[in-house]
C-alpha cells in the first residue's frame, strides 16, 4: 500500500510540476517543491533535501550547465524561456522522483530482497501519461466545450468570443484541479513545502540569515512562481488563439498544440518583466497568478522550512565551487 500511495503521490505531483517549479535561469535561486522536502537551484548547481519517515533529512546535489552559456542563441528573448522551462521541467521531474524513492527507502523489500522505487519504466509511463493528460484536460476537452455551445446559439461561433469562453473553460478546469487536489493531505503538505521554498528564497535575496525564524516571516507568495507562470500562459493563450484565422475543430487542436512553445517564451518575458517592474501594466497580468498561490502554497511548519534551508546551503555551496560571483539580483 505504501508503494501504491507514493506511486499516486509521485502522479499527482507531475501534473502540478509547472505549478511547483520556479523556472528562471538568470535569476541566483529558484526551487520547487517535491514530496516531503524542497529542491533549490542556483545558476550552476541544484540540492535537494527530503525528509524521510524516520525525521533524517536524506540530500542529493549536483552542478548544472546553463544552457546560455553553452548556446548563445539560447539566451534569446522567447527562446531562453523555451528552454528554460524544459531544463526546469527536466530537473524537476529527477528532483520528483528522488523525493518518492527515498520515501520508499524505508518499505520493507518485497520477497524477492529488492528494494522498491519509482522505476525507469514507471517514471516514463507517468510522463507519458501526464502529456496526454495535459493535451486532453486543457486543449481538447474545452475546446470540444466550446464547440458544442457554437452549434446550440451561433452567436458563441464569433472567433472573438469562441475563443474567450474557450479560455475560461480552460481556466475553471485548471483552477478545479489545483483546488480538488488540495484538498488531498499528501498534496496540501506539498503546497507547504512549495510555501516553505518561497519565504526561504525571500531571505536569501533579502540578505537575512537561514534559520526558521528569520525565514517564516516572510510571504508565501513570490512573482516568479510557476503558479503565476501558468496563469499567465492560460491568459496569453486566449489572446493569441483569437488571431489565428481558422474555423474548424482539428485546425483550432493543432494550432493549440504547435503553439505552446511560442506562448510559453512570450509569457516567461512577461514573467520576468513583470517582476523586475512591479507597478507596470504586465506586473497586473501576473496578479492572477499571485492570487492562486493562495492555494498552491501553504504556511510552512518549522521542520519543513528546515528542509528549504539545507536544500539551498547545499546549493549555494556548490555554486561557489562550479559558478562565478554570487551577488543577490
Amino acid at each position: 500500500m505504501s508503494y501504491l500511495r507514493n506511486l499516486w503521490r509521485f502522479f499527482v505531483a507531475i501534473q502540478l510540476l509547472p505549478a511547483l517549479e520556479s523556472g528562471e535561469e538568470t535569476t541566483l535561486v529558484g526551487g520547487q517543491a517535491v514530496l516531503e522536502g524542497v529542491m533549490m537551484r542556483s545558476p550552476h548547481a541544484w540540492a535537494i533535501a527530503v525528509r524521510r519517515p524516520s525525521g533524517e533529512i536524506t540530500t542529493h546535489c549536483e552542478p548544472i550547465e546553463r544552457s546560455s552559456e553553452k548556446h548563445k542563441w539560447m539566451g534569446w528573448p522567447v527562446v531562453r524561456g523555451v528552454v528554460t522551462l524544459g531544463n526546469a521541467m527536466t530537473l524537476g521531474f529527477r528532483a520528483l522522483k528522488f523525493s518518492a524513492n527515498a520515501a520508499l527507502d524505508e518499505v520493507p523489500a518485497g520477497e524477492n530482497g529488492k528494494k522498491l522505487e519509482v522505476s525507469g519504466w514507471v517514471a516514463a509511463l507517468n510522463i507519458i501519461f501526464s502529456v496526454g493528460f495535459f493535451i486532453f484536460m486543457y486543449k481538447y476537452l474545452p475546446l470540444l466545450a466550446a464547440t458544442e455551445l457554437k452549434r446550440l446559439n451561433p452567436l458563441f461561433g464569433q472567433q472573438i468570443i469562441f475563443n474567450l469562453v474557450d479560455g475560461i473553460i480552460r481556466l475553471a478546469l485548471f483552477l478545479l484541479f489545483i483546488w480538488g487536489v488540495s484538498l488531498l493531505k499528501d498534496i496540501r503538505r506539498v503546497y507547504e513545502y512549495h510555501g516553505a521554498e518561497h519565504k526561504t528564497v525571500y531571505a536569501f535575496e533579502n540578505g537575512d540569515p537561514l534559520n526558521a525564524s528569520a525565514v517564516q516571516k516572510y510571504s508565501t507568495f513570490h512573482p516568479r512562481c510557476g503558479t503565476s507562470f501558468l496563469m499567465t500562459v492560460m491568459i496569453i493563450s486566449i489572446f493569441v488563439y483569437m488571431l489565428v484565422p481558422v474555423t474548424t475543430f482539428w485546425a483550432r487542436f493543432a494550432v493549440r498544440i504547435a503553439f505552446l512553445p511560442l506562448i510559453a517564451g512570450v509569457s516567461y518575458e512577461i514573467i520576468r518583466f513583470a517582476a523586475k517592474h512591479r507597478g507596470s501594466l504586465f506586473a497586473l497580468m501576473t496578479a492572477p497568478g499571485l492570487w492562486m498561490q493562495r492555494i498552491t502554497t501553504q504556511p510552512p511548519a518549522d521542520s519543513q522550512v528546515e528542509c528549504a534551508i539545507v536544500a539551498l546551503d547545499q546549493a549555494m555551496e556548490l555554486e561557489k565551487q562550479h559558478g562565478g560571483e554570487l551577488v543577490i539580483a
